[in-house]
């Protein structure tokens, strides 16, 4: 049986100071809790780590540092008590692909305003923006949350997309190795923590990036056409997006540093367990590359996935709502096998992924037509990395602690364990009954900080796509 030792309060805790856990005056219909010590009572607790749900928990956190967790913990007096009976307590969720960007088919805009809000509100306590539209913005977004100006999750900005030949007017173009070590130099003196390879890359310009990236400390990962995964991790990348959907290790008559209009074709046939695909595999995971599943922007292409949700519906803007809608239908009407078949192969890669050793980890992109939101779009990713057949402690892992190790912060964040920063998701329900109630989130703690997920979800309803 649980059992609570209450301290009567000694010096350490008369010296404890809110100050850490103040925000301004603008944010306070936002915050429920921001008490120095805060109890989460009679709680299960999916930890990150892998292990089995654990009923009956109790949670210390003080001065937003995870202080205690079992059935016997040492409470201070005075300490902010959180009724956790009936609710599932997660790590923060880290988004590994989560742009500050939004696209429909009709419109890209940067949300400054909502996407962080959103991201939060859903329980992504951290995020890799994953390619910049705008990486002047998303730096001053850094700071601004940094120093409590603005409300968000803990940000790894990545710098703008290195790509060659054609390519999106906000990518940088690059003419030649020396070009892409120019490019690398500037952004890592701009303060950037990642760079983002794309689809038109070539060998010799990758590598040359990822040297000079690793030379300035900073990492690099790829969205990736030209370059196929096994020559990307010969060219020394640190991560790889996407999966299945943009590997091109499997087209046999792919030319070299080229782009084949095609390569998918070559996706519906392969064996996860053949030796092409576990040569890849092998590649991946003896140099440490580690994979981002971003499932929740590829199931949009899939007709009449994902199911309609209201709560998406309302938070976007009227315009946005009628962008999404129409593609939708399109895309329904169409009917496409391709996609369909691919998307049945998709869900196979990742879990050979994983069981071959692989490091998975989750984001949302939220790109494409516009379906898939920030933090909505992760929570679908959620229900989704079931659906390839990942159990529920396996699936927060993979959310969770997983993104940590591939941004090297598992020492500090990523599960529940003692000293880690409090980033913890109180979800109303028994998580591990049904994924679908990942959408319950009640109160998301950022350091400590308790934020309520409803009023932030409230205060940005009918405004993405605008702001």
């Amino acid at each position: 049986m649980r059992r609570l030792l209450f301290l009567l309060p000694i010096l350490a805790f008369l010296t404890l100071s809110t100050s850490a856990q103040s925000w301004p005056d603008q944010f306070a219909d936002f915050i429920s809790v921001s008490d120095a010590s805060v109890v989460i009572e009679n709680v299960t607790v999916i930890d990150g780590t892998g292990a089995e749900p654990r009923t009956g928990q109790t949670v210390l956190i003080q001065e937003g540092v995870i202080r205690g967790i079992g059935e016997e913990v040492m409470i201070p007096l005075g300490a902010r008590i959180v009724d956790g009976t009936g609710k599932t307590l997660i790590p923060g969720l880290i988004g590994m692909h989560n742009h500050t960007f939004y696209t429909t088919s009709q419109r890209r805009i940067q949300l400054d305003v909502t996407a962080p809000l959103l991201y939060l509100a859903s329980g992504v306590t951290t995020i890799r923006t994953t390619g910049s539209y705008a990486p002047y913005s998303e730096l001053e977004l850094k700071r601004a949350i940094n120093n409590r100006e603005r409300i968000g999750p803990r940000m790894f900005v990545t710098g703008p997309y290195i790509t060659g030949g054609e390519g999106y007017t906000y990518m940088t173009r690059l003419d030649g190795p020396e070009d892409a070590r120019r490019v690398v130099r500037y952004w890592a003196e701009e303060g950037v923590d990642w760079f983002k390879a794309y689809n038109l890359i070539t060998r010799e310009e990758l590598a040359a990036a990822a040297d000079e990236a690793h030379k300035m400390g900073i990492k690099i990962t790829g969205h990736l056409c030209s370059v196929s995964f096994r020559e990307a991790v010969a060219a020394g990348i640190d991560n790889l997006e996407h999966g299945f959907f943009t590997n091109t290790d499997y087209d046999e008559d792919k030319p070299l540093d080229e782009c084949p209009s095609d390569f998918r074709e070559s996706l519906l046939s392969i064996d996860m367990n053949g030796e092409q695909v576990q040569t890849t595999f092998r590649e991946m995971n003896a140099a440490g590359v580690g994979m981002t599943s971003t499932l929740a922007v590829y199931e949009l292409y899939v007709p009449n996935r994902p199911p309609l949700e209201q709560r998406v519906l309302d938070a976007m803007s009227p315009e946005v709502q009628k962008e999404y809608l129409q593609t939708r239908s399109n895309i329904a009407d169409e009917n496409s096998q391709l996609w369909k078949d691919l998307w049945v192969q998709s869900l196979k890669f990742e879990k050979a992924f994983v069981e071959a050793g692989g490091l998975l980890a989750s984001g949302v992109d939220p790109t494409g037509y516009g379906g898939a939101l920030p933090g909505y779009g992760d929570q679908r990713n959620y229900e989704l990395l079931h659906e390839a057949g990942f159990s529920t402690p396996e699936v927060v892992q993979i959310m969770t602690l997983n993104g940590a190790r591939i941004l090297g912060i598992d020492a500090e964040t990523g599960s529940i364990e003692a000293g880690k920063h409090a980033d913890l998701v109180l979800i109303d329900g028994d998580l591990a009954s049904d994924p679908a109630l990942i959408r319950n989130v009640e109160m998301v703690f950022r350091d400590g900080v308790g934020f309520d997920s409803a009023a932030i979800i409230e205060s940005i309803e009918g405004t993405v796509g605008v702001r």
